[in-house]
């Protein structure tokens, strides 16, 4: 089971008090008066998840005299790249090419040029959703590219977050709900229904790194999940009586 915890910030701005004049002024928060005024409040909800998928881009990137010599040598890395991939049971649905790219390179001394070769780049974005292997199925993909292989953009993600999402967006209500319950008693005014709702959605995961392990007798390259974190802020005007 997801073992999900739940923190809180607060924030509020005290926009206006309305009422008969016996709406006091709340230091630092301003004060003022006049019909369809409100509190402004901000209210924050934190949860954090433990990912169950890894995306990352890897791919090869070749460069020979020629073209026919790179594409060719490229196609034939990108095949063993993803029999790899299947071989460690990733999905066909969860390999797809995100960029395939073929450019001539030169070598600039002054203002001349000379063409070393031509330069072909296939890109792959894959999905590994065994975390458990995903060190051993990314080292058995970038041996098969050998040192052509390109790994980048690797990035931990929760496929299904609805939960997290409903947790954090009711933590972000409360915590809306409770600032501006505070001000209106401190002003002496009542709280009224919600006016308007804005909502902001943030994750926030760790940057992965990958180094592969050499040497076909060590240990498969360690990736470690951690945690990601959801957040939902929403800005929530109540209005206000006397």
């Amino acid at each position: 089971m997801r073992k999900l915890f739940v923190l809180f910030g607060l924030s509020a701005v005290l926009l206006a008090a309305c009422g008969d004049g016996e709406g006091g002024s709340v230091s630092g928060y301003g004060s003022g008066e006049a019909t369809g005024s409100g509190i402004n409040v901000t209210g924050q909800g934190r949860v954090y998840g433990t990912p169950d998928t890894l995306t990352l881009n890897l791919g090869v990137s070749v460069l020979r005299e020629t073209v026919n010599a790179a594409t060719d040598e490229a196609a034939a890395k990108a095949e063993a790249i993803i029999a790899a991939l299947r071989a460690k049971g990733v999905a066909e649905i969860d390999i797809q090419t995100a960029n395939y790219s073929i450019y001539p390179e030169y070598d600039y001394n002054g203002d001349t040029q000379r063409l070393i070769g031509y330069r072909v780049s296939n890109n792959l974005t894959v999905k590994i959703r065994d975390l458990a292997k995903a060190g051993e199925i990314i080292d058995a993909a970038t041996a098969a590219g050998g040192n052509d292989v390109v790994v980048q953009n690797l990035a931990f993600s929760i496929e299904d977050n609805t939960a997290l999402l409903e947790m954090a967006r009711t933590a972000a209500w409360n915590d809306a709900e409770a600032k501006a319950e505070q001000l209106a008693r401190l002003a002496g005014v009542t709280l009224k229904a919600a006016i308007s709702i804005t909502e902001t959605i943030n994750y926030n995961t760790p940057p992965v790194y990958y180094e592969r392990a050499m040497g076909a007798d060590q240990a498969a390259t360690p990736i470690e999940a951690g945690q990601q974190e959801v957040t939902v802020v929403v800005q929530v005007t109540f209005g206000l009586g006397a």
